[in-house]
């Protein structure tokens, strides 16, 4: 039985291949069901997501193609097309594979924490489905608790690598207690929404999203319990903010220094933070001088970033050996399973020939044959059967000069490997 990890990523596949090779969510029952009527395969996680589409199962070994070609069957693409492309683990390294995927090092941003959710939702649909089993099972809660591991003694995660991250995490050093913050975030693309969902996520007290067109500023805001706002609205709300985020695609800047002043002297000059990630600037660079405002560009931000990113890159180093001891860690689970069959099945061919000497024994007994002859006879011939394999290892691996593993048969039997 072998242990695997079949797929392809952001780093081997175009989004072109990704896109044919991924499993829609209604799909993913179906696909478990008919994956395992594939007779080796007696376990399966699927994981798909924007940046993989990766199967980890258990399966006899030398039989991985099968699944492979299920695969391709299954997204009607030539396996040819696929083959450059897909990388097969096996064994530890499919386990170190799950493990670092799990962990962030292996994404296309470092250290993200989404893709452990994401895992935990494959095997919880694999689960569902009847897919996963003891190995599978075990493999997944281990690989959880090793990402954990990775997460409290590295600094993987610990700073922000994206200008959304960094700009909220900016805000923590100034307002110690987000919840008690109040922001006005401008624009409603792709950058302020991923703001607005770190910032829920510090349980800000209130947000308004400022934008252009107040339908794209309501839908954002319907999403995140903000108030949506037009960007004409803006002096009206800013005196309220505490902190300010702004990503447009304005040509000109929206926030100039005298708007920002008249909110600061409604505001009795309480401090406000104003991130402006917006290339070209929203916010006019003469904000910066006025007392009680922090400005802080894209520029800026994009320091944090690659200081981050460089203390995330000495993290992955720790992360790394944690993720080599804690895979042979599971090797050796996996390995004294098979020792335990092996255990299980000596001891019953053991007692099997026990059972056979004794029943002999007992019926000449019964037919009268004279007991110390009986008890001798049964002596001799347990002896001999239990026996007889050993002896036959021994003069075999002698005859061929096998002398390591002679060696470690006769310490596993108890004997001296020394000749007088």
């Amino acid at each position: 039985m072998t242990l695997f990890a079949l797929g392809i990523n952001h780093k081997t596949a175009s989004v072109a291949l990704r896109e044919k090779l991924a499993f829609a969510p209604d799909a993913m029952a179906s696909a478990h069901q008919q994956a395992l009527t594939i007779e080796p395969l007696h376990e399966l996680v699927i994981v798909s997501t924007c940046n993989r589409t990766e199967l980890y199962g258990h399966i006899e070994s030398g039989h991985e193609e099968q699944l492979l070609d299920w695969l391709c069957q299954f997204h009607h693409i030539d396996k040819a097309e696929l083959r450059p492309y897909l990388y097969i683990y096996k064994q530890e390294q499919a386990i170190a594979h799950l493990i670092r995927v799990s962990s962030g090092l292996d994404s296309l941003v470092l250290g993200e924490p989404q893709i452990l959710g994401q895992i935990k939702q494959a095997y919880g649909v694999s689960r569902e489905v009847g897919a996963v089993f003891r190995i599978l099972d075990k493999l997944f809660q281990h690989t959880f608790a090793v990402a954990k591991q990775i997460r409290s003694q590295t600094d993987i995660g610990a700073n922000a690598v994206s200008v959304a991250y960094a700009a909220v995490n900016l805000s923590k050093q100034i307002f110690s207690e987000l919840s008690d913050t109040k922001v006005l975030l401008i624009g409603a693309g792709e950058t302020i929404e991923l703001a607005a969902k770190h910032l829920v996520e510090q349980n800000v007290a209130k947000m308004f999203v400022a934008n252009r067109t107040i339908e794209r500023a309501e839908l954002l805001s319907e999403q995140f319990g903000a108030k949506a706002i037009t960007l004409g609205d803006i002096p009206q709300y800013l005196p309220q903010a505490d902190i300010v985020i702004s990503s447009t695609a304005a040509p000109l800047p929206i926030l100039g220094k005298g708007a920002v002043e008249t909110a600061l002297k409604q505001r009795k000059h309480q401090p406000m933070l104003l991130v402006d990630i917006a290339v070209p600037r929203d916010i006019e660079s003469e904000v910066a001088e006025l007392n009680d405002a922090y400005l802080y560009t894209v520029d800026d931000l994009q320091g944090i970033i690659e200081q981050n990113m460089e203390a995330r890159q000495k993290a992955a180093v720790d992360a790394e050996r944690i993720v080599t001891a804690r895979s042979k860690e599971f090797m050796a689970w996996l390995a004294s399973l098979q020792s335990v069959n092996h255990i299980r099945e000596y001891r019953q061919r053991s007692e099997q020939t026990r059972d056979l000497c004794v029943s002999q024994a007992l019926a000449k007994l019964q037919q009268g044959g004279d007991v110390e002859a009986v008890i001798r006879e049964l002596g001799f011939k347990l002896t001999n059967k239990l026996i007889h394999q050993p002896t036959v290892s021994l003069t075999e691996m002698a005859r061929k000069g096998q002398q390591d593993k002679l060696e470690t048969l006769c310490h596993s039997l108890g004997l001296s490997t020394h000749q007088d």
